[in-house]
């Protein structure tokens, strides 16, 4: 896919009355996963119970949640976009099946998903209110 006009790349420069901006480097390709692979991760909504601050990280905060009757902590790198007491009742989407990992010196089982433009981070979130646990499809 191009995103020109639909032309394929040409040998003819441009002419300098037809030239527009220089378009940003574009980012490097992810890899191309087949379905089977994407059908491994468990997406889960999760409840947060309660947040606090990393002890040991800046950028770091811990949540309690809940997907459905197991709790569970995560870290989450969302410190300064968030204050851990807004965060306490909100329905989250995780990544379940995530292998457990030690970060600065916490356990996390899991990974929240969020969206960020450089300057932002959103947490992702259902559009209604679903159960803990409520698989994503």
């Amino acid at each position: 896919m191009t995103s020109d006009s639909g032309s394929e790349s040409s040998s003819t420069p441009a002419s300098p009355v037809a030239a527009s901006p220089v378009p940003a480097p574009a980012a490097a390709k992810p890899a191309v996963i087949t379905y089977d692979h994407f059908a491994q991760l468990d997406l889960r909504v999760a409840q947060v119970l309660e947040a606090r601050e990393h002890p040991n990280a800046n950028k770091l905060l811990l949540l309690k949640i809940k997907v459905g009757d197991i709790e569970k902590q995560i870290v989450a790198g969302i410190r300064g976009h968030y204050e851990p007491a807004s965060l306490a009742g909100r329905s989250i989407v995780i990544v379940n099946n995530l292998a457990p990992a030690l970060i600065r010196g916490e356990e996390s089982n899991g990974m929240l998903l969020a969206a960020s433009d450089g300057q932002s981070v959103v947490l992702l979130q259902p559009d209604k209110a679903i159960a803990d646990g409520s698989k994503i499809k």
